[in-house]
């Protein structure tokens, strides 16, 4: 018998992530063997019918993606007001969910999984697993700005948790600065940036945990090679 909380069993499924089913359970979708699911219950997802919306649920292939996100592009499962979202952009995305997401002004990689535990924990701030970013800034003048990064900057009542910063003097009084920051709360690289002073004209993911964007073009998506499968789950202290 393999008995697990029921919100593990919906991440498994690929219906969510452990956030999003407590979500559905709290809703009254999820039922098991027939009866509505009670959040925080146990289920034996070997032996037990799990329906969300009515529909069963089965565990799906594991599968991992690296996408590179354009500007523009919406990082939700849907969108009300009809734009293009990263789910439109890679074929048959049924079960996948996003690791951190990126506002629609931000571009690069995108990690996208089946596996909802390990979501739970690469987004989770107890893992502290490194953003690496690079953004196209103005405000400060690029000396300032490179005695401000080193600060402890408070936003929203707490300290950023950025390091690896590097200032570069980019062109028309602009700065172009690198950054390695270890949490994922929303919009956090502006809101650390606004907090100096400076406003964010352009801003890029380049790696998240150990996978690297690399030469991945616009728009485009990849299958995680098994050696970077293999390293994000030693990072978050998972088995495959």
């Amino acid at each position: 018998m393999s008995e697990m909380r029921l919100q593990r069993a919906l991440a498994q499924a690929g219906i969510a992530s452990r956030r999003q089913a407590e979500e559905l359970i709290t809703s009254g979708r999820v039922r098991v063997d027939g009866k509505v699911a009670e959040l925080g219950s146990k289920v034996d997802p070997t032996r037990q019918k799990i329906t969300v919306d009515g529909k069963p649920t089965k565990k799906l292939a594991k599968r991992w993606i690296a996408l590179h996100k354009p500007l523009g592009v919406v990082t939700t499962a849907s969108d009300e007001q009809g734009r293009k979202t990263v789910f439109d952009l890679i074929p048959n995305p049924r079960g996948l969910t996003y690791v951190g997401r990126l506002d629609i002004n931000t571009t690069g990689l995108l990690l996208l999984t089946t596996d909802g535990d390990a979501v739970h924990r690469l987004t989770h701030p107890r893992w502290h697993l490194g953003r690496r970013y690079v953004a196209l800034v103005h405000g400060q003048s690029s000396a300032a700005l490179s005695g401000l990064v080193k600060k402890s900057i408070v936003v929203e009542g707490r300290p950023v948790q950025v390091t690896g910063t590097r200032v570069r003097e980019g062109k028309d009084g602009r700065s172009v600065v690198d950054l390695v920051i270890r949490e994922g709360r929303n919009r956090i690289v502006r809101k650390w940036f606004e907090a100096m002073g400076c406003k964010v004209d352009r801003l890029a993911r380049l790696q998240y945990g150990p996978v690297k964007l690399g030469n991945l073009e616009e728009g485009h998506w990849r299958v995680l090679e098994p050696a970077e499968v293999a390293e994000i789950y030693k990072a978050i202290g998972m088995k495959e």
